[in-house]
């Protein structure tokens, strides 16, 4: 994961977006390292939830735990895609995704390397939730000087969220 400034490619990305002022790429989910452990205790709670499942009638759930698995199956075999991190002036890239400035309301950076290292972002409106980018091998103080001409921080928000500590806990 490099870190890269955009005045060279500034022809490739359309004007609509602005000018990039810094770049990083991140896969598109983490790729965990996971023992036989994990799969046996993981293998154990999915039929022990499918056998509650089919004993309460409750067939949609047992068809979320197989998917579910499935999911994690076909993602163990299959490498993460890149997806590419642009901070314009105009607002932040992720992927396909394009925020503008408008619609944040702050930004956070939780750094605690060498497993916490993420850059989170608020927007105004609640059916949006709170964006988690990872950072990668970036400088945060560079993220966050290029943030701040735009946007606030929220200096509240210390700690990573809680999704993103069972995620990285529970390898999922």
């Amino acid at each position: 994961m490099e870190e890269q400034y955009y005045q060279e490619d500034q022809e490739k990305m359309p004007s609509l977006y602005g000018e990039g002022l810094i770049s990083w790429h991140v896969d598109e989910y983490p790729k965990h390292q996971r023992s036989r452990a994990w799969f046996i205790v993981m293998s154990i709670l999915g039929i022990a939830l499918i056998i509650y499942a089919m004993a309460t009638a409750n067939f949609l759930f047992a068809v979320i735990i197989l998917m579910i698995g499935i999911i994690t199956l076909v993602s163990l075999y299959k490498e993460p895609d890149q997806v590419d991190v642009i901070i314009t002036n105009t607002g932040i890239i992720v992927g396909d995704a394009y925020y503008e400035y408008r619609a944040i309301r702050d930004f956070s950076i939780v750094y605690e390397p060498p497993q916490v290292k993420n850059l989170y972002v608020d927007f105004h409106t609640s059916w949006r939730p709170l964006l988690s980018v990872p950072l990668g091998d970036t400088d945060p103080n560079i993220v966050r000087e290029h943030l701040l001409n735009f946007c606030l921080e929220n200096l509240e928000r210390a700690d990573e969220t809680l999704t993103d500590v069972i995620r990285r806990l529970y390898k999922v």
